[in-house]
């Protein structure tokens, strides 16, 4: 046995027993009346011994993710990093969606599957269907938000009927009936503030509908 990890010493008992109180006669181990032990033992465990049990049993306890590697470079908490991730997925997607959303109604559901396309390849894998939805929908309001950045000045100065024009003739280009009710109220709805308020719920449904059936898609089988 090491040396200094066990120790014992030996008190005479020539007082009253510890516990009944009975006087007990020097030398005798044990209490004639209660029998209790009157050897008293102590263990004795070395300063650095101890200090190194406790140290052992702190390496065991979970250290929390916000207090590791405190003042240096700590990694991103997981919540964090997957925020980043979506929020640049659906940036690059609504950037994209400017172009592709000139595609009535499939452009903008182009833009939400770029949205989670996007954020599986930099993630490895597809998002939930729940997330996906939201992906799509971000880059939606993206490229409603560029639009409405041209279209609010037009609005403000009065300038809708250069801007309607200028649209008509572009379409007229592309062998669109420019002349028909239905397209002239609509591109003049474009210019008005309900007209926004629709776009942007338009933009929102479609693009949040194209991030869903994406990550859908992506999906893994569930099959084995």
């Amino acid at each position: 046995m090491p040396s200094g990890l066990f120790c014992a010493s030996f008190t005479l008992v020539d007082h009253p027993c510890e516990k009944c109180g009975v006087a007990v006669e020097d030398g005798r181990p044990f209490c004639p009346h209660c029998r209790a032990p009157q050897i008293h033992v102590q263990i004795a465990i070395p300063e650095g011994e101890t200090t190194a049990a406790l140290n052992e049993a702190a390496a065991g306890l979970p250290v929390p993710a916000h207090l590791a590697d405190f003042g240096g470079s700590a990694a991103l908490h997981p919540a964090i990093s997957d925020r980043n991730v979506a929020v640049r997925a659906a940036l690059k997607a609504g950037l994209f969606g400017i172009l592709i959303g000139m595609i009535p109604v499939l452009g903008l559901v182009l833009t939400g599957s770029l949205a989670v396309y996007f954020y599986r390849r930099e993630k490895g894998f597809a998002p939930p269907i729940g997330l996906g939805a939201q992906l799509g929908g971000a880059a939606g309001v993206v490229v409603f938000a560029v639009n409405a950045l041209f279209t609010i000045p037009i609005i403000v100065f009065h300038a809708q009927q250069q801007c309607i024009d200028r649209l008509t003739e572009a379409a007229g280009k592309f062998g669109i009936n420019t002349s028909t009710p239905q397209f002239q109220e609509g591109i003049r709805g474009l210019f008005t503030v309900s007209g926004l308020a629709t776009s942007f719920v338009i933009a929102l449904l479609l693009a949040s509908a194209g991030g869903a059936l994406a990550a859908a898609i992506f999906r893994p089988s569930s099959r084995p």
